[in-house]
């Protein structure tokens, strides 16, 4: 009986998620997102039960190597019902200090085709206040993952407050805290990667890490990277990881090296597998086999989930995949028992 309705759920989730392609995209991301929010509440579990192999990795215990990227639920709303879906841990945000709308819409834009989205967001969110509280509420078994970011009209010289700030508030309701410095469309941002600015950033933030774990314990802190680097700085920002002692990396951010129809912004998905996938292997190459990297950029099926462990990955993210193939997506990954 069980086996029977996780078939037909799959079955109907794949066919509502292939209507709401017919609806814009931002629209169709809430929707899909409350349809979750309402089976949960009714009591379903939607995927899966826990696998019985974990994997251990930064002191932390994953029940499986899948994750959920960034930015699918910024403020933690729909954390229970992500949590059901089967996944290891859920990545929230990215969040800032203050509550922001993001940029102007439209915003988001499809490439069905590719199975790629384009991105022109702007850090839309509740603000790292109402995140800590959705997050202290919920009742989930994952890990949870969160990403701190900068507000879009913070001056250059005071960032690093505001990453400080949401590292604070943060780092008692989280397993991880991911610091977001490669987001394409926040003005400036990527500035932080340079390697005149980049080492004091985050001896800063390694700093007040040591300080809070006193209280709270140790939580590892990870650093989310664009793929539009070239290989000698990704060298020179490997190096500052191991220097400054940052705990892990996520490879890879958006990219802003297209020529979509739809302007700028951050392509992901499709897309954006190579790339991100050449970052992912040439990082673990100077970072070394023990150093944690969780791969994030264009998983859209078992394959290309495999590239991403067989190149260097501890663990995966998905995101674009999950919007254009549903839960599906993770349960083709999940049910595949030599990926877990």
């Amino acid at each position: 009986m069980k086996n029977t309705f996780r078939s037909a759920f799959l079955k109907i989730t794949t066919l509502v998620t292939k209507l709401l392609r017919l609806l814009p995209p931002e629209l169709s991301h809430n929707l899909a997102l409350n349809g979750l929010k309402t089976l949960d509440l009714s009591g379903f579990r939607l995927i899966k039960d826990k696998q019985t192999k974990t994997i251990n990795l930064m002191g932390l215990t994953f029940e499986n190597r899948l994750g959920i990227a960034g930015g699918l639920d910024k403020n933690g709303d729909y954390i229970e019902a992500l949590d059901k879906l089967g996944c290891s841990f859920i990545e929230l945000g990215t969040v800032t200090p203050r509550a922001q709308k993001g940029n102007k819409k439209p915003r988001l834009f499809r490439d069905t085709i590719n199975l790629s989205l384009l991105n022109r967001m702007g850090f839309n969110n509740k603000g790292v206040d109402y995140l800590v509280s959705r997050v202290k509420k919920a009742q989930i078994n994952c890990n949870v993952a969160i990403s701190i970011g900068q507000n879009f009209d913070t001056p250059h010289h005071k960032v690093l407050d505001d990453y400080i700030f949401c590292l604070e508030k943060t780092y008692s309701v989280a397993n991880l805290i991911t610091l977001n410095i490669s987001s394409p469309n926040t003005e400036g941002l990527r500035c932080l990667q340079s390697p005149k600015e980049l080492p004091s950033f985050l001896s800063s933030l390694k700093e007040k890490q040591f300080s809070l774990s006193k209280k709270f314990g140790y939580k590892p802190l990870l650093v989310k990277i664009s793929p539009d680097e070239d290989e000698e700085n990704l060298k020179a920002i490997a190096r500052t990881f191991i220097s400054t002692g940052i705990d892990g990396l996520i490879a890879t951010n958006t990219s802003i090296n297209h020529q979509s129809k739809n302007g700028h912004g951050g392509i992901s998905g499709k897309l954006l597998f190579r790339r991100s996938t050449k970052v992912l292997r040439i990082m673990r190459e100077v970072l070394g086999k023990k150093y944690p990297i969780i791969a994030s950029g264009g998983v859209t099926d078992i394959k290309t989930y495999k590239e991403k462990i067989n190149s260097g990955a501890d663990l995966v993210q998905i995101y674009t995949g999950l919007i254009y193939k549903g839960p599906q997506l993770i349960s083709e990954i999940l049910d595949n028992k030599k990926n877990n």
